[in-house]
């Protein structure tokens, strides 16, 4: 406990010394004069204390609140800290600097209470410097002046923010040395507050633990904290202990799932919201939203939709709730619904703008995407970089390489947005894909940015199109350093030498994803029924119930592909076996199944959905262009990069993806 006292003291040696002197509004001309006729001299002391501190509100402005702190001078509250404490308030409510205004008039203070300087404390707590609060403790501590829960809250406060844990650990100290602190609510929730911010959820959990009692914050605080680092089971076990869940707990727990990519569980735990009938935000909304766009489901897409409606939150009304479900629908491969919804929205933003910009994108509507791009600007809706994502992203899956150029040197010229290594991605996936590798390249190792993984993997992308092994070699060999657990760059890199025939390259990589203990992702493809159930598939799959059916329709289907000259694409599995192995290989390809299963399960002439988690191989492709023409149906495919939508033996993609 020495060393803490020896800092706190540190602190307080650090201040400047403040001057106990008249401040020089007091003086002014204008504040002279008594506050109007409301103050008759002959009123009571405390009624005048008490009116006095009515009129201290930081809403009337700072011309208000220095002609009432005059007033004090004229009456003789001039050291009257109950007042002076409220000025404080009022003044940083304002947002006038601490260090002047509240300074000055804290050095008036002959005898400072706990709450004079708690007001003080809290004002550097929210503006800073931080450090500043500490010495003004050590100030209290040092005049003999007694804390009270507000100040150790305004402490632990400016240490979260600060994200200064150890000299939040030393204030936690003094909660305890001083007595009764430690078992205060407040000071407690505070506590959590400050280790969460600092990262230290072991410490919040502990303190979480040992608190006599607590409130909805106390668990929501740490739910919140166990949702943001991925520990989703932790954040269920004390979802479940919380006595009273209110709407902030529940939205907790559905955006938790829904940012850590547990789309199903973000829609169960909505679902039970839903029967709990607790009242439901736009941001509870935004969060199941994000679920429903992950999963790709329809029928979750309506359901949503519906509570939105019902909860005067719709599309039409909520312009959050609007852009959110324009991106949604857009992701479950309804990009008629999301365009519907843009049009009917009384309100637009940049975020309503961008998001339909890349639902055109992702779906291959690159001139649609550039059209409302240019009604954007002419709304006088300024883009960001969330939009020039999507508009690049357009260009590159529309083989539009000059607009994409164009798009990318207006960016900071004529709309001030600086480009970062997203869109230098973007711009090395353009000229990749177009067949532009070296000038790709040259990019890539010119540009003013430290180049991230996305950039490189775009460009080790664009060489598994154009099957260049010796620009991939270079791309890879910077991605391993940069992501060297990201398996998928190894699979990549496999690929393109397993397509040169470069087997020895192949059985190399495939030695050093052994020697870093890498496992290859599985592919997965899922189904929404008739019923709404989601059916999942993965590669090789023979577990679903319906299995011998599921193949029985593949074999149907093969059989009748040959017949119009397909024949399946070899090079599409990256292993030296023989001819047949790899025939047997791709036939168990998850979206293959997730195809035939939906054949099975569906309603005739409507369009077949599938999601994938990884990008669709070029047999897949072949193979899905050819059913779409011999069945007359049209077949939509997600997979992680874009939206295929095979029709008529054709795709939406035009073959470059």
């Amino acid at each position: 406990m020495a060393a803490i006292f020896r800092n706190f003291r540190t602190a307080r040696s650090s201040l400047r010394h403040i001057p106990r002197q008249l401040p020089p509004y007091a003086a002014d001309r204008d504040l002279r004069r008594p506050y109007g006729s409301s103050f008759p001299l002959s009123e009571d002391r405390k009624q005048l204390e008490s009116r006095l501190v009515s009129l201290l509100d930081g809403r009337h402005g700072l011309p208000r609140l220095k002609q009432v702190h005059a007033h004090l001078y004229r009456r003789g509250l001039d050291q009257c800290c109950y007042v002076l404490t409220k000025l404080v308030r009022a003044l940083t409510e304002l947002g006038v600097p601490v260090g002047s205004y509240q300074r000055l008039v804290f050095g008036q203070v002959q005898h400072p209470n706990p709450f004079l300087y708690t007001a003080l404390i809290r004002g550097y707590s929210a503006q800073g410097p931080f450090r500043e609060s500490i010495g003004l403790y050590a100030s209290m501590r040092e005049e003999g002046v007694g804390p009270v829960s507000f100040t150790f809250t305004a402490l632990l406060k400016a240490c979260g923010a600060a994200l200064d844990l150890d000299l939040g650990r030393q204030v936690h100290a003094q909660t305890m040395l001083i007595g009764g602190f430690c078992s205060d609510l407040y000071v407690g929730n505070t506590l959590i507050g400050m280790y969460v911010s600092c990262g230290d959820l072991g410490s919040g959990r502990k303190v979480f633990d040992e608190m006599l009692h607590r409130d909805v914050i106390s668990w929501t605080t740490l739910i919140v904290a166990y949702t943001k680092t991925g520990d989703m089971a932790s954040a269920g076990d004390l979802f479940d202990g919380l006595p009273v869940k209110d709407m902030v707990a529940w939205t907790a727990m559905v955006t938790g799932f829904a940012q850590n990519a547990k789309p199903r569980d973000a829609l169960q735990f909505f679902k039970r919201m839903q029967d709990a009938r607790v009242e439901t935000d736009e941001v509870t909304l935004s969060g199941v939203i994000s679920a429903c766009a992950q999963l790709g489901a329809a029928k979750y897409a309506q359901w949503v939709r519906d509570v939105a409606e019902k909860s005067g939150l719709g599309p039409t009304e909520n312009v959050v709730v609007g852009s959110a479900m324009v991106d949604m629908y857009s992701k479950c491969g309804n990009i008629e619904d999301a365009y519907t919804i843009f049009k009917e929205m009384k309100e637009r933003n940049v975020y309503t703008y961008s998001s339909m910009i890349l639902g055109f994108a992702i779906h291959g509507l690159a001139q649609a995407a550039m059209q409302l791009f240019h009604e954007m600007v002419e709304t006088e809706t300024k883009p960001n970089k969330v939009t020039f994502i999507g508009v690049l992203v357009a260009c590159s899956h529309g083989g539009m390489v000059d607009q994409g150029k164009e798009v990318f040197s207006s960016m900071e010229k004529r709309y001030g947005v600086v480009p970062d290594g997203d869109h230098y991605a973007c711009m090395v996936d353009i000229l990749g894909r177009a067949g532009h590798l070296n000038e790709a390249l040259k990019l890539t190792e010119t540009m003013p940015v430290k180049p991230h993984g996305g950039v490189w993997g775009a460009l080790l992308g664009a060489c598994r199109i154009h099957r260049n092994p010796d620009i991939a070699q270079i791309a890879a060999s910077h991605l391993f350093e940069l992501e060297p657990h990201a398996i998928g760059n190894y699979m990549v890199l496999c690929n393109i030498f397993a397509l040169a025939g470069r087997w020895d390259d192949v059985s190399n990589v495939r030695k050093l994803m052994r020697g870093k203990g890498l496992k290859k992702n599985p592919g997965c493809s899922w189904f929404e029924s008739k019923k709404g159930e989601i059916h999942e598939f993965f590669a090789g799959d023979t577990k679903h119930p319906r299995s011998s059916e599921i193949n029985g329709v593949l074999v149907d289907l093969l059989e009748r592909l040959k017949g119009h000259g397909y024949q399946q694409i070899l090079s599409s599995v990256a292993y030296d076996v023989s001819e047949n192995e790899k025939k047997r290989i791709l036939m168990g390809h998850s979206e293959k199944l997730a195809l035939a299963f939906g054949l099975m399960d569906s309603s005739a002439n409507c369009p077949i959905r599938i999601m994938k988690n990884l990008r669709i191989c070029e047999d897949c492709h072949s193979f899905m262009c050819g059913v779409s023409h011999i069945i007359g149906r049209e077949i939509i495919v997600r997979d992680n990069m874009r939206f295929h939508h095979f029709k008529g033996g054709t795709c939406s993609c035009g073959n470059f993806w």
